[in-house]
């Protein structure tokens, strides 16, 4: 199969071209610089050239922080380029695979977010996420799946624990949010899922999270302890450590769809990620 991935340099983007590849399947990677998913022109000049079945968009403006001074420009690319990537696909009769966030929802609940549940997002990330959900429903209605996900960390990029890693190596003490509550989710096990989900194809909205549940603290201390680092980690609050955009207190992700793909527990993904020898950034 053809599958062609936007987003493709990025973390998650680099474990799904290994992943699709030892499936078998045909995958047609572009990178930011070699497809802007602003340009409609060029979407429909690489839905030409590479003629594919399933198209996987991972391109996002990731910026969590950055979004909330220019969510214009977060727009752009989450929402109004999403939206232009489901529209490319379907006129050229490819499926959309999308890539969302736990960051639709305002994490006032205490229990996993299923997919009925009502969004709303806190933070300009979320509303230019939650516009991307919009406009793919609404450019390809009868030819999408939205994957919802959380915490995303792997071995292609920056992400959190290359950074807890870094960080205990210089420093003498590190305090992180203890009540930030989520699901960490390793990118080679959301690749795998994702590379199914080519195949099946559902037309749904589906939540595809890391197994458990943690804190920021807690998964902070599990990196540190399973790297051997010698280094207090202690907790603290989202009130004491302020960041510009709002992030959900809690925004666990479960699925109520009996055939979504199962990931394995974030416990598990942490250990292929410290097992591959990354270092840390």
């Amino acid at each position: 199969m053809r599958i062609l991935i936007t987003g493709a340099a990025g973390m998650l983007g680099q474990d799904l071209q290994r992943t699709l590849g030892a499936a078998g399947h045909d995958a047609a990677p572009f990178s930011r610089a070699e497809l802007d998913i602003r340009n409609v022109t060029a979407l429909t000049k690489a839905m030409t050239d590479v003629d594919p079945e399933v198209v996987i968009n991972c391109a996002a403006w990731t910026n969590v922080d950055g979004a909330e001074t220019d969510e214009d420009a977060a727009m752009s690319v989450n929402g109004a380029g999403a939206g232009n990537v489901a529209r490319a696909a379907a006129a050229h009769g490819a499926w959309t695979i999308h890539i969302s966030s736990d960051y639709v929802f305002d994490g006032s609940k205490r229990e996993p977010y299923l997919e009925s549940d009502p969004v709303g997002p806190l933070s300009a990330y979320g509303r230019t996420k939650l516009a991307g959900e919009v406009e793919v429903a609404r450019h390809a209605p009868g030819a999408h799946t939205i994957v919802r996900s959380s915490w995303l960390f792997g071995i292609a990029g920056p992400c959190f624990p290359a950074t807890i890693m870094r960080l205990a190596r210089e420093r003498d003490e590190l305090r992180v949010v203890d009540d930030q509550v989520g699901c960490p989710t390793f990118t080679g096990h959301l690749a795998g899922a994702l590379t199914e989900l080519a195949t099946t194809r559902p037309l749904a909205i589906l939540h595809l999270a890391g197994g458990g549940e943690c804190s920021w603290y807690e998964f902070a201390r599990e990196i540190v302890a399973r790297a051997g680092l010698a280094i207090e980690v202690a907790p603290t609050t989202t009130e004491e450590f302020p960041r510009p955009a709002p992030r959900p207190a809690y925004s666990v992700l479960r699925s109520e769809n009996r055939n979504v793909p199962r990931l394995p527990h974030w416990r598990d993904g942490l250990a292929e990620y410290l097992a591959a020898g990354v270092p840390a950034t």
